[in-house]
């Protein structure tokens, strides 16, 4: 397969032990997207669920990933397929559903991925098949592998029902979600909490037994986090927000201001 690459060098990085790195955006700028893939992250993640972004927007962060030959990741606002069909047509490299908590939720968002008899997508490709360069039988040759499908385990009883979320074909990986996670066992924004922590360690051990690849959303200058899932062996993870890193660029520059103004550098 040539003409998809980008999920299927995930697939095999992540098969081979090997962590993806990649970032959010929520801002709604294209050049941003663009920006973070120069950078070096390999997927960027364009977050359809607590962002601005509209069907138009969001396009325009798939093309701009693919401009800075980096994967889009969309996160969807939820698990439906009203919702998810037009994302598709897009030709994004992958599709991230929020709160996936049963099998059951994880076989309808593999159904909005999956052309019939398999699933309910309907056919209507626009950039998804090269605005029609590519021909049908191309394009149908491959679908569930031109793209990842990935839950996310944000609540406990998600985590409880791991083994039978992952028993669904279809999906890639389960990614997990710890501000949430945290807030379904009255934690929120604790990640670091015992318990929260207990309920990651389950998940892992989970993945591990099945052998299935794992991923997690962390924040930018959570070097504790990222270290903590590094060692553990995370195969997919988001560290970092174009929101948090201008965040963190002002703040340093105006502490290193204020310092030389004080006399202080």
């Amino acid at each position: 397969m040539t003409t998809f690459c980008k999920a299927q060098q995930i697939r095999e990085k992540m098969s081979r032990g090997e962590t993806v790195i990649g970032a959010h955006t929520f801002y709604l700028d294209p050049s941003i997207t663009e920006a973070l893939g120069l950078h070096g992250f390999e997927f960027v993640w364009i977050d359809g669920e607590h962002s601005a972004f509209d069907k138009a927007s969001t396009l325009s962060h798939i093309m701009a990933a693919a401009a800075a030959d980096t994967a889009s990741i969309v996160r969807v606002p939820w698990n439906d397929p009203v919702l998810v069909k037009p994302i598709l047509e897009m030709g994004p490299d992958g599709i991230l559903f929020p709160m996936v908590c049963t099998a059951e939720e994880a076989k309808k968002a593999v159904a909005a991925c999956m052309y019939p008899p398999q699933g309910v997508r309907g056919f209507g490709p626009r950039r998804a098949n090269k605005y029609g360069a590519m021909s049908n039988e191309e394009f149908l040759d491959h679908p569930e592998k031109s793209f990842l499908r990935i839950v996310q385990i944000e609540h406990v009883d998600a985590v409880r029902n791991l083994r039978e979320i992952l028993d669904v074909e279809g999906i890639d990986l389960p990614l997990i979600g710890a501000n949430d996670l945290s807030a379904s066992i009255g934690h929120l924004g604790h990640t670091a909490h015992p318990e929260v922590r207990a309920l990651c360690e389950e998940a892992i051990a989970i993945c591990k037994e099945m052998n299935r690849p794992f991923g997690v959303s962390l924040g930018a200058g959570d070097h504790e986090a990222i270290s903590y899932w590094l060692s553990k062996g995370v195969s997919f993870m988001g560290c970092g927000d174009d929101i948090s890193y201008i965040s963190m660029g002002c703040q340093a520059t105006m502490e290193f201001v204020k310092d030389c103004m004080d006399g202080k550098q």
